[in-house]
C-alpha cells in the first residue's frame, strides 16, 4: 500500500494545524457556524441530527493492521467505542465533541490517514474494488491508478469548489464490483495492443434522478488519464449547474448537454492539458506501483481441506465468504459486519482490533473496506483459515452471509443523519433477523438487498435486486421497494413496484417477494435477479400487492 513521504506528512500536518486554529475560533465565538461550515467540510466534519461527525478517508478502501488499530484507538478515546465503515470506504465517528477534532486528525496523521475532501463540492475519497491485487480475473490492480489520482485531486486549485461533490471509482476486473457506472466518472482498466488503459464512464450517478453512466472513451492510455480526467472535470466546472443543487451533478450536465457534446469539448480541453502533464504523471505512477507489488504468497494449504470436509459449519462459512485467489492456496476472505440484528457497517474497537491482529498475524498486513459495508482480507492463506474463522467467531464476526439476504447495505438513515427522512438501519436489522428466523437465505443465495433513508441513496438502493426507500409521507415513514436494480458491469437502475408500505409492513413484503421468487424460480442456480431478468415484474408485484390481485379477481 501507499507509503506516506516526508512531503504527505508535513502537508497533512500543516492542514491539521489550520483547521485546529480554525475550531479554537469556533469554540470562542470568533465564527458563526455559517462561516465555520465550509471550513469544517474541507476537513470531512459534518454537523447531524445529535451530533458533529467526522468521516475518515480510507482510500480505496486499504488499511494495514496499524491504521486500523489507531481507528480503534480513536473510537475509544473521542468516540463511543465503535466506528460505521461506509459504502464509500469511508469511516464514520458519529459522537466526536468539536474540541477533540483536531487531536483526532492529528491520530491519524500519525499512521497515514486524513479527512480531506470527504465532504464539500470537490473530488471526494477514490473508491476501488475491495478485491484489487487479489482477484483472479482482473487485468491490473486499480488501486495504483487510485492513487496516482488521488494525489492529483487533492487541494486541486482549479477544483476545488466545483458545482456538487465528484465522485470517482476504478476497476481491474470485468467483474466491476466498484459499481463504476453509478459515479460521476467510473474508469474500468482494459489492455489494448499490450498496453494498459481505461474505458472512461461519466455521468453516473444515484440520488433523486438516478442514471448510469455513459461512455465516454472506450479507451484511454494510462499516460493520457490525468490529462483528459482533468479535461472532463474543468467541462463539467464550467457547464455544471450552479442555479440549483439538485440540478448540478455531471450526470445532469450530460443529460442537458447530450454525450456526444460533452465527448467533444472534453476533446478540445484535453489537447493542451495534455501537452502541460508532460510526462510527468507517469514516473509518480511508476514510483506508486512499487508501494502496491504483491506480498511473497507462501505455497501449501496445510489442513485446510481436512476442516473443510469435517466441519460442515466451518464449510459454510468458506463457501459463502471466501472467493476464488489469484494464487492457488489462498482465498479472498470477506468478514461480514452484518450479524444478524446488528448495525450494518458498524464494527467496535475491539473487533477492528481482532482484525489488526488476525491480518498481521496471518494475512500479510492487510486489510480492505468494500462498498457493501464489510471488511475483507484480501490475501487469505487457506492454511490460516480455519485459525481465523474461530478467531472471529468469538469475537462476533464470524457470520456466514456475504451475498445473502442479511447482507444489507444501510445508511445510517434518521438515526444519525440529519438529511434522512426515515429509518435505515431498523428496517435493515428487522429484515436479517427475520431471515435468520425463517432460515431462509442460503436456501434464496445471492441477493443485495438496499435501503436508503431519504432521496440521497447513500445506500445504493437503486442498483439493489430489492431496494428500499424510506420516505417522508405526512409525517408518515413510507418505504418504496424498487426491483432489478444491479451495480455490476450490466448496471441497471430498479424499477419502482408500486405503493410504498408502513414501517411495520416492509419486512413482510420483503418476505412475500423472496417466497415469490423461491416458487418462480426454473432451479436452483437460477439467482432472484435472472429470475426477475427472466420474468420481469408482473410476478413480483402480484406477491408484493397481493390485495391487489384479490381484488381484481
Amino acid at each position: 500500500m501507499y507509503a506516506y513521504t516526508d512531503f504527505d506528512r508535513d502537508f497533512l500536518a500543516e492542514r491539521n494545524a489550520q483547521f485546529r486554529a480554525q475550531v479554537e475560533r469556533r469554540i470562542d465565538g470568533s465564527l458563526t457556524e455559517d462561516e465555520f461550515k465550509p471550513l469544517r467540510l474541507m476537513n470531512g466534519l459534518y454537523l447531524q441530527l445529535h451530533a458533529y461527525m467526522l468521516r475518515v478517508a480510507i482510500p480505496y478502501g486499504t488499511l494495514n493492521a496499524g491504521q486500523m488499530r489507531q481507528l480503534a484507538m480513536i473510537a475509544d478515546r473521542w468516540d463511543k467505542g465503535y466506528g460505521h465503515f461506509t459504502t464509500r470506504q469511508n469511516i464514520q465517528y458519529n459522537w466526536p465533541q468539536l474540541r477533540d477534532v483536531p487531536d483526532m486528525l492529528d491520530a491519524l496523521g500519525e499512521v497515514g490517514m486524513h479527512a480531506i475532501q470527504t465532504s464539500g463540492n470537490t473530488i471526494r475519497n477514490v473508491t476501488a474494488d475491495h478485491f484489487a491485487g487479489a482477484a483472479a480475473e482482473e487485468v491490473a490492480d486499480p488501486r495504483p491508478v487510485a492513487e496516482l489520482i488521488r494525489q492529483w485531486s487533492t487541494d486541486h486549485p482549479e477544483f476545488q469548489f466545483l458545482p456538487r461533490k465528484f465522485k470517482v471509482a476504478v476497476t481491474g476486473s470485468d467483474q466491476d464490483r466498484a459499481v463504476t457506472a453509478a459515479h460521476d466518472i467510473g474508469l474500468r482498466l482494459v489492455e489494448r495492443h499490450g498496453r494498459l488503459g481505461a474505458t472512461v464512464l461519466v455521468g453516473g450517478g444515484l440520488g433523486r434522478t438516478p442514471m448510469i453512466g455513459k461512455v465516454l472513451s472506450d479507451y484511454v492510455a494510462l499516460d493520457d488519464l490525468l490529462p483528459y480526467l482533468e479535461a472532463v472535470v474543468a467541462v463539467y466546472n464550467l457547464l455544471g449547474r450552479r442555479d440549483n443543487k439538485y440540478k448540478a451533478r455531471i450526470k445532469i450536465t450530460v443529460h442537458e448537454n447530450g454525450i456526444e457534446e460533452i465527448r467533444r469539448l472534453v476533446d478540445a480541453e484535453f489537447a493542451p492539458r495534455k501537452a502541460a502533464f508532460n510526462g510527468a504523471d507517469m514516473a509518480l505512477l511508476d514510483k506508486i506501483k512499487a508501494d502496491f507489488a504483491a506480498p511473497d504468497f507462501t505455497p501449501g494449504a496445510g489442513d485446510f481441506q481436512a476442516h473443510y470436509t469435517d466441519d460442515p459449519v466451518f464449510r459454510s462459512f468458506v463457501d459463502t465468504n471466501t472467493v476464488a485467489h489469484k494464487h492457488r492456496d489462498y482465498a479472498i476472505l470477506t468478514v461480514s459486519l452484518k450479524a444478524h440484528g446488528a448495525t450494518p457497517g458498524d464494527a467496535t474497537s475491539d473487533q477492528m482490533r481482532v482484525l489488526a491482529d488476525l491480518a498481521e498475524t496471518y494475512a500479510h498486513d492487510e486489510l480492505r473496506i468494500s462498498h457493501e459495508q464489510n471488511v475483507i482480507l484480501p490475501h487469505m492463506p487457506k492454511r490460516h483459515l480455519r485459525a481465523v474463522f474461530d478467531a472471529l467467531s468469538q469475537a462476533g464476526l464470524g457470520t456466514a452471509n456475504i451475498g445473502l439476504a442479511s447482507d444489507i447495505i444501510a445508511c445510517p438513515g434518521m438515526d444519525y443523519c440529519a438529511l434522512a427522512t426515515a429509518r435505515s438501519i431498523p428496517v435493515a436489522q428487522e429484515i436479517a433477523t427475520r431471515f435468520e428466523e425463517l432460515k431462509l437465505e442460503h436456501a434464496v443465495g445471492p441477493l443485495k438487498i438496499k435501503i436508503s433513508g431519504c432521496i440521497n441513496a447513500c445506500g445504493h438502493h437503486h442498483v439493489g435486486h430489492i431496494g428500499i426507500l424510506g420516505l417522508d409521507r405526512a409525517g408518515v415513514e413510507n418505504y418504496q421497494i424498487t426491483l432489478g436494480g444491479d451495480g455490476g458491469p450490466d448496471a441497471v437502475i430498479g424499477e419502482r413496484a408500486g405503493p410504498g408500505f408502513a414501517y411495520d409492513e416492509v419486512v413482510d413484503a420483503v418476505e412475500r417477494l423472496v417466497r415469490a421468487y423461491l416458487d418462480l424460480r426454473d432451479h436452483a442456480d437460477e439467482t432472484f435477479l435472472d429470475t426477475y431478468k427472466r420474468l420481469g415484474a408482473t410476478p413480483f408485484k402480484a406477491a408484493l400487492y397481493p390485495e391487489v390481485k384479490a381484488h381484481a379477481a
